[in-house]
């Protein structure tokens, strides 16, 4: 499955002829790349599943390598059997599943084929260049944390929410050994009940948001009734290990020295502002922190993929009925369209992979037997939207920063020169705070930092999402671009590509 580091070559499964295209190539093997890897392999699709880890199963099902030895690796997931099935159904429906494929660019050539550039390897480093080709596209790259800075935030001990879940799923280890789990959204129950269950001290989970916004939309809840069964389930777990759970709070500063050794948690008003004189202190020597996913769409509007906003203030593709986005032959599912869990994803999947190989084999009324899972996915991200909009950050959570306060990690960018530029400089959104002051310019092109710069940039108005066209979507050697026979993206330059220094 490798190829030359001076030639990107075609990459084919076991028994496939090089360079004969597949009928679908499935980028992520997540829920949703899984269910549509199998539903178009199982209705007779050639298919191609590419995926940047080593296992399949995406962040929602990481477990351990096998060397470790866990006996019941399925006792640190919820609805294990699910992806149970769908791994032994992956092994029979004749896709090949191409492990330690990092693609960082997709295309659609000449002659209507898609073609998926690939880095193989089985790690970050890897620089093998090979390209994949077929007949559609199906992208289910997933989705990435969203972070809020505050003060003390870049000390040792602190880390994602979903970090700290991926640490204890695939390495079963703790962050630390009292961990406080804090942000926004229903990850954190998740995550703390699993820490608890593991062996951690969880002094507190505090979620900066309430539960109120969900009781406004009965429908939602009432359709929904496996989400409130997950969430009795954590809420249940917490109340065994004595966990408890502080709404309308948010860790506003980290103490220590060397590491996390306290954090200050404060009360916050409906905007999410700080109220004074509510700040206390709890000990600890970890911090699990986030506030929602971001979807992660960069190959999808690097080719022209028409976006929507979601109700918590992030891009998702817009797609139609069947997944299909507005470019023609490219589609996605899952956490691409905005986030709503495993079960809603696979459904997705499942959803697409059907609706592709009903338009590959010349069957299109077959795509009517989609119905069903059509139905069952709306009543899904019916209540995705209830939740999104329930946890989306409130305005006032700027307040927490202090002009030392980094922002941008990657460049040691401080709050107080982005707002300077703002305020000295006339920058009025993130991409103009970007060329400004470099923030969002680093190693991980603002997936860290861009929600926090769009909102300084908007200087308490509403901040939009940033949507940058790049050409990459992962680090690429120089040498595997030299080697390209081809433009390696779409041929249309994005507006003022040549001059943005973040595609560089």
């Amino acid at each position: 499955m490798t190829a030359s580091a001076s030639e990107p070559d075609d990459t084919a499964g076991p028994g496939r002829p090089t360079g004969e295209p597949y009928d679908l190539v499935v980028v992520g093997a997540g829920p949703a790349g899984l269910a549509g890897a199998v539903a178009a392999g199982e209705l007779g699709l050639s298919v191609a599943l590419l995926d940047s880890s080593t296992r399949p199963g995406g962040q929602f099902y990481r477990h351990p390598a096998p060397a470790l030895g866990a006996r019941r690796p399925e006792a640190l997931h919820h609805d294990w059997a699910a992806f149970a099935d769908l791994r032994r159904r992956l092994d029979g429906s004749g896709a090949d599943h191409l492990t330690g494929h990092h693609v960082w660019s997709v295309v659609q050539e000449n002659d209507g084929t898609w073609a998926a550039h690939a880095l193989a390897g089985t790690d970050g480093s890897a620089d093998a260049p090979v390209r994949i080709r077929a007949r559609a596209l199906l992208l289910a790259t997933g989705a990435y944390e969203r972070h809020l800075p505050f003060p003390g935030w870049t000390l040792p001990g602190v880390v994602g929410a979903g970090g700290a879940q991926a640490m204890l799923k695939s390495g079963l280890v703790l962050p630390g050994r009292s961990v406080v789990v804090a942000g926004s959204g229903p990850l954190l129950l998740a995550v703390a009940s699993s820490l608890a269950a593991a062996g951690a001290r969880v002094p507190a989970v505090v979620e900066a948001a309430g539960y109120l916004r969900y009781a406004r939309s009965p429908r939602a809840l009432v359709t929904n009734p496996r989400k409130a069964v997950e969430a009795l389930v954590h809420t249940a777990a917490l109340a065994r290990h004595r966990v408890p759970v502080r709404l309308r709070s948010a860790v506003t500063e980290v103490h220590g020295t060397d590491r996390v050794e306290a954090v200050t948690v404060t009360r916050l008003d409906r905007a999410w502002r700080p109220v004074r004189g509510t700040g206390r202190r709890i000990a600890c020597d970890a911090l699990a922190v986030g506030h929602g996913l971001v979807p992660q769409i960069e190959l999808a509007v690097a080719v022209g993929c028409a976006t929507r906003s979601l109700p918590d203030g992030t891009l998702g593709l817009a797609l139609d009925d069947l997944q299909e986005s507005s470019v023609p032959g490219l589609w996605a599912a899952g956490e691409t369209g905005g986030v709503g869990g495993a079960e809603l994803a696979r459904t997705e999947g499942e959803t697409a992979g059907r609706a592709i190989a009903a338009r590959l084999l010349g069957h299109p009324a077959r795509a009517g037997a989609t119905a069903g899972l059509r139905r069952r996915r709306d009543r899904m991200r019916a209540f995705a939207d209830v939740m999104a909009a329930a946890h989306a950050p409130g305005p006032g959570w700027t307040g927490w920063l202090t002009d030392d306060t980094d922002v941008c990690r990657c460049e040691e960018v401080p709050a107080g020169r982005v707002r300077e530029a703002v305020a000295e400089l006339g920058a009025r959104d993130a991409r103009t705070v970007k060329l400004l002051t470099r923030a969002g310019m680093g190693w991980c092109q603002g997936r860290m930092c861009g929600t926090a710069v769009a909102c300084l940039a908007a200087a308490g108005g509403t901040p939009e999402p940033p949507a940058e066209r790049r050409p990459f979507a992962v680090p690429v050697p120089l040498s595997t671009l030299a080697a390209l026979d081809g433009p390696p993206s779409d041929p249309t330059p994005a507006p003022d590509a040549a001059t943005d220094p973040a595609a560089s």
